[in-house]
């Protein structure tokens, strides 16, 4: 099994403009190691959609409700997210909800791995392409209350999003698409990242 390559260190708001008042620690732990913690629930799994036809920023013009002005899920996201799905039932990993925003390529991406989702546009895009500090600020607001929260009962919460948004959230750009980040919510805005996993390395 791959192991997680994730360097050990702190973020904060003085050295990450856009990260705002939520800091984060970043720790690495194998695959194992994290999905054990999955099945012991408690977590936050923010997943970046699986993967699309092309890699362009269509949300200056994308209609949420319109799936032809949008990115679709390519063949192999479509099997990326059946496989993640498989991953988190023979593991037995426990979902208290699974959040999604309004694009088509991130429910598409949930219900085909959960087989539920709940569109929130807090996990949207701003309508622009190149965001300035402002409205990375904006993102990070909407999100870090999720990732800082912890769930319910001993399940996890599940968020499938986009690259910009978590990145605003936490100043970490999650690659590839498909990756999934495993936060441990401390409250007060606060969470821990544990460490990524992506979407061929979920099965040993």
């Amino acid at each position: 099994m791959k192991i997680l390559v994730i360097s050990l260190f702190i973020l904060s708001c003085n050295s990450l403009p856009s990260f705002g008042d939520a800091p984060t620690r970043t720790s690495k732990l194998s695959n194992s190691a994290l999905i054990d913690q999955m099945k012991k629930g408690g977590l936050v799994l923010y997943f970046r959609h699986a993967s699309t036809e092309k890699d362009y920023a269509d949300q200056v013009s994308a209609d949420v409700n319109d799936g032809s002005t949008q990115r679709v899920l390519s063949e192999k996201g479509w099997h990326e997210a059946v496989n993640i799905g498989r991953a988190f039932r023979h593991y037995k990993i426990p979902i208290a909800k699974v959040l999604s925003s309004e694009y088509f390529r991130s429910w598409q991406t949930a219900w085909l791995a959960f087989g539920e989702y709940e569109k929130k546009p807090d996990f949207n895009f701003l309508p622009f392409e190149d965001f300035n500090d402002k409205q990375m600020e904006i993102m990070r607001k909407r999100i870090v209350p999720y990732l800082s929260r912890k769930p319910k009962e001993d399940k996890n919460l599940v968020i499938v999003g986009h690259d910009d948004p978590f990145e605003a959230a936490t100043g970490i750009y999650p690659e590839p698409q498909g990756v999934c980040f495993i936060l441990k919510p401390n409250g007060n805005q606060k969470f821990e990242i544990l460490g990524q996993i992506s979407p061929d390395d979920w099965m040993p």
